[in-house]
């Protein structure tokens, strides 16, 4: 089946692209997401007037994108998690727990976007790659720490119970 993108479809063309792509995914994918349209001449000629608007709107993606990188490279995310003996941490640090504390931050990033090849299990900084558009990847550090470390050094140790005298 050929098809022309109507916009940037990872790992397989960037707009204006025609492609021919297995009849299944154009049918139940592209076209209906309108991603895509049908290659004929009518169309052809249909998307070379309308291309200067899809580009644009893709422009302002791309800008947008770029936007969001650079507040996300310069937010340091720390993310307090329990640990067992010898800082063993219990689970491991997820996407979508990246994607709260993101959320927290005032940045809202879909879980989907943050790449990352395994889940973290272990303490110290990590570098994570968030995919906010096909061209924009920013890299976030994500410095994971144990959590009574940081309820010790944000709270002071009060006794639970005041000593009373014993009669």
């Amino acid at each position: 089946m050929k098809l022309i993108l109507r916009a940037d479809v990872e790992n397989l063309g960037r707009l204006g692209d025609v492609v021919t792509v297995k009849p299944g995914f154009g049918r139940n994918f592209l076209l209906p997401q309108g991603l895509a349209m049908l290659a004929s001449d009518a169309n052809l000629k249909a998307f070379e007037l309308e291309r200067k608007k899809l580009q644009a709107k893709m422009d302002a993606l791309r800008t947008a994108a770029s936007d969001l990188s650079a507040k996300i490279a310069a937010a340091d995310l720390v993310i307090p998690v329990r640990v067992g003996e010898n800082d063993k941490l219990y689970g491991s640090v997820t996407t979508a727990i990246i994607g709260d504390a993101l959320a927290e931050k005032g940045v809202d990033i879909d879980r989907r976007r943050i790449l990352l090849d395994a889940a973290i299990r272990t303490l110290g900084t990590h570098e994570v790659r968030v995919r906010l558009h096909a061209d924009v990847v920013a890299t976030l550090n994500v410095k994971v720490v144990a959590e009574d470390k940081v309820s010790d050094a944000a709270e002071p140790v009060v006794d639970a119970e005041p000593e009373t005298p014993a009669e």
